[in-house]
């Protein structure tokens, strides 16, 4: 198989059912539109669901397929959704501060009373103080980070001569270090590959040894097999709430930070392909790449860096990763 071949099989499985499909969505927007040339009325549901997604369409998008709501009410939907969900005013029954607080100010303006006195006067008009603050996932993390790893999924298509393929790209990060290791690549991760790869990770050496906590959605191929081999190996599986990638936002930042500075740039040709692309974009991640996260250093340097020495600029993957240090002199 050629290259025009590769391009031309790729072009026609990516692009032209996409496109045709959204062209045909756009042309029945249309023509519902012209059937109700005036004000539809939405429920707050409808309202909800089209600003999300207009918000993630953009304004351009949305003058070019949007036909019974104006761009910027989509959008003002979209200002208002998030104002709203942050605004806990009417909801709140208690103060936003403690007895302790407000007598300390009370005190800057002259007024002296006790915390007590300030909790009974508070209680007769019916306000509880603010509740007791407890720990944040932020919080867990922070004070975890050396025994936390996380672990996650990204999809590559890759060619091959009977198509496109798709492979299931596993990985674990530790989060103190930034360390990542690639688990595996499959087309199939049933449950029998992923016992396998927890055998790996957890085995005497490996690199689970030490961590006491391996965060992961809920995905289905974390299956309870794969959980029970880590948690017998002393590490707990910690699973997240539904539909919730912040909290697992190493693990993302690494998947958008492979995708962006690398797999984005190829067209890749088989398994092997992908396994060698993604190992040379892990030994510059560790070793030639600055992380803002860690204070904009490089994680695990191999070259010795001199403040003199003549200057060089080694290179992977043809070019597409670079990297930049003087040589010791």
């Amino acid at each position: 198989m050629d290259i025009n071949e590769v391009l031309a099989l790729v072009g026609g499985h990516v692009d032209s059912e996409l496109l045709l499909r959204n062209e045909y969505l756009a042309a029945e927007n249309e023509i519902l539109g012209s059937r109700f040339p005036g004000r539809l009325l939405l429920t707050r549901a409808e309202r909800v669901r089209l600003a999300r997604l207009g918000k993630r369409l953009g304004r351009k998008a949305l003058r070019e397929i949007g036909c019974i709501v104006q761009p910027d009410t989509v959008l003002r939907w979209y200002r208002d959704l998030i104002a709203k969900k942050f605004d806990g005013s009417k909801s709140r029954k208690y103060s936003g501060w403690g007895y302790d607080r407000i007598a300390g100010s009370l005190l800057n303006l002259g007024h002296i009373l006790s915390d007590q006195a300030v909790g009974d006067i508070l209680k007769r008009n019916g306000i509880p103080p603010a509740p007791k603050r407890g720990s944040t996932w932020a919080d867990f993390i922070e004070k975890h980070e050396h025994v936390i790893s996380a672990t996650d999924f990204f999809t590559v298509e890759v060619v091959e001569p009977e198509g496109l393929r798709t492979i299931y790209v596993h990985f674990v990060i530790q989060i103190a270090s930034r360390r990542v290791h690639l688990a595996g690549l499959t087309s199939h991760p049933n449950a029998a590959w992923m016992q396998k790869v927890a055998r790996e990770l957890t085995a005497p050496g490996c690199f689970l040894e030490g961590q006491q906590f391996l965060i992961h959605d809920r995905d289905s191929k974390f299956c309870r097999t794969f959980r029970t081999i880590v948690e017998s190996a002393g590490v707990q599986s910690v699973r997240l709430p539904p539909r919730s990638p912040d909290l697992n936002a190493f693990a993302e930042r690494w998947i958008g930070s492979i995708k962006r500075e690398c797999l984005s740039g190829f067209l890749v040709i088989g398994e092997k392909a992908l396994h060698m692309i993604i190992s040379e974009f892990l030994a510059h991640y560790h070793g030639e790449r600055n992380h803002q996260g860690v204070g904009n250093r490089l994680l695990f340097p191999e070259n010795v860096l001199g403040d003199h020495g003549t200057i060089a600029t080694p290179e992977r993957l043809g070019g597409k990763l670079k990297y930049y240090y003087r040589e010791a002199a």
